[in-house]
């Protein structure tokens, strides 16, 4: 209806009744009549004015046209422009949309309240708590890891001296110059005439020609000089937990992790233990090799040490590097380590039922900014885990159920948010490596030979097996 009154109001439709300024009405000539009017001029005066083709009654017309004709008499002032009008319009429209749209949504929403607030059931609402509060089993996903085909090789770096190490010195032509020397903690060994000569990071060749270019200086000729390797005391490998003989021991040459697990003693087992009497607890000693690792250079190799060491898969058989932490872990434990963001990571004792919720706990609840939305739970061999990831935050909320844990199972508590899920695995692998390294690194004070190493596993939040310090740059 506004849309034919302001069509009205500003274009006339043809054959509709005007008002004019004097009162009278006429009729408005149609596109056929206005052309017959032009005709009708006088030709001889040149005129061209229009003579009314006729008149109409005010009442034959409709009373929208007729209303629409009075206003167009009034001033401009009393109407609104074109597009304030359809402004105001639009606004109207869409605020009546809106508040139909809410009273719908309004009503559902309150329906659908209602009806569960009066089900009959009482397990179907979402806080019920036999439904949503009991806890559960996690969701577990299996991630293989994949071992690197270049740690099976042989490294063929020869060996370099550093402190500790001993050597035989002689010169060929000359009898009884024969002397044992050790590598100064400075790189530097002192034999025969030669003050201090540096010779860390030089292998033996390397040694052996700088004292031949040395001893020029005081002895006439060309000196030949025999240098042999007496003891290695500057390359290690930790081997500590359940091995008979655990311990660190030196590393002269290129070591597969058999021979290293062997001059050990290998795995704790009954043969090798006192008798234990009938009723013991017989798994005390015992090597849970599902659990056990190796780390090298802060982070664990995948090395499934269950087919390695009881099935004799020799493609898990690696060669070692100077300072490889090889640790076996104990069969018996029961616990729980809680790694991560929280107050106070640690493992906490296991019980029977124990939660998600209890665990945390245990080690004084989580840190204010961890990031709760993807907690990791890691259970089963370390080299083919088994991973969850627990939504923390609407376990404390009641939003979902806890989760029932097992022994030894893993739970991190990430800091901050990764873009990849893999990233939470590998770091939560690599802090439960890092932190039972360094427990067993402090317990073991002494070597078997009684000297203290100088190999350094500092507490914190990883481990840092720290090699020594690059030599000495010349003058």
């Amino acid at each position: 209806m506004k849309t034919l009154f302001f069509r009205a109001l500003m274009h006339e439709p043809a054959g509709t009744d005007i008002r004019t300024n004097t009162g009278e009405y006429r009729t408005r000539p149609m596109r056929g009549q206005r052309a017959a009017e032009s005709t009708a001029c006088d030709r001889s005066s040149g005129s061209r004015a229009i003579t009314p083709v006729a008149t109409h009654v005010c009442d034959s017309q409709p009373d929208l046209w007729r209303f629409a004709a009075e206003w167009r008499t009034k001033p401009a002032d009393n109407f609104i422009s074109t597009a304030a009008q359809k402004r105001f319009f639009r606004c109207l429209n869409a605020g009546i949309a809106s508040l139909i749209i809410f009273c719908a949504v309004g009503c559902k929403t309150s329906e659908s309240r209602n009806s569960q607030a009066f089900s009959s059931s009482p397990s179907s609402s979402p806080f019920a708590e036999d439904a949503t509060l009991k806890p559960v089993s996690p969701q577990m996903i299996t991630v293989t890891n994949q071992l690197d085909p270049s740690l099976l090789r042989a490294p063929t770096n020869l060996f370099t001296l550093g402190p500790g190490d001993k050597l035989d010195i002689e010169l060929a032509d000359e009898t009884n110059s024969l002397s044992t020397t050790v590598v100064g903690p400075d790189g530097k060994i002192y034999f025969n005439l030669l003050p201090g000569t540096d010779v860390w990071g030089l292998t033996l060749e390397q040694t052996q020609q700088l004292l031949e270019q040395e001893m020029r200086k005081y002895v006439r000729g060309r000196p030949l000089v025999n240098v042999t390797l007496r003891d290695v005391e500057s390359k290690h490998v930790w081997l500590l937990g359940r091995f008979q003989q655990p311990g660190i021991y030196n590393m002269a040459a290129p070591t597969t992790l058999l021979e290293a697990i062997a001059a050990a003693g290998g795995p704790q087992s009954f043969a090798g233990q006192r008798q234990i009497s009938e009723g013991g607890p017989l798994g005390e000693d015992l090597a849970d090799l599902q659990r056990s690792f190796i780390v090298r250079d802060n982070k664990m190799l995948p090395v499934d040490f269950y087919r390695l060491v009881d099935k004799g898969d020799i493609s898990q058989n690696i060669y070692l590097k100077p300072d490889d932490f090889v640790y076996f872990a104990p069969a018996y434990a029961k616990e729980v380590y809680v790694l991560g963001a929280v107050t106070q990571p640690k493992p906490v004792q296991y019980v029977e039922g124990m939660t998600l919720m209890q665990a945390i706990a245990g080690a004084y609840g989580t840190v204010r900014d961890a990031w709760l939305a993807h907690v990791t739970i890691i259970r089963g061999s370390l080299s083919d885990p088994q991973c969850a990831f627990v939504n923390y935050y609407d376990v404390v909320k009641g939003k979902a159920p806890d989760v029932i844990l097992q022994p030894n199972d893993i739970v991190y508590v990430p800091l901050t948010r990764y873009r990849y899920l893999r990233k939470y695995i590998d770091i939560a692998l690599n802090t439960f490596v890092s932190s039972v390294a360094i427990n067993a690194g402090t317990k073991l004070s002494q070597p078997p030979n009684g000297v203290i190493s100088g190999v350094i596993i500092p507490a914190g939040s990883g481990i840092t097996i720290t090699p020594p310090p690059a030599p000495p740059v010349g003058q």
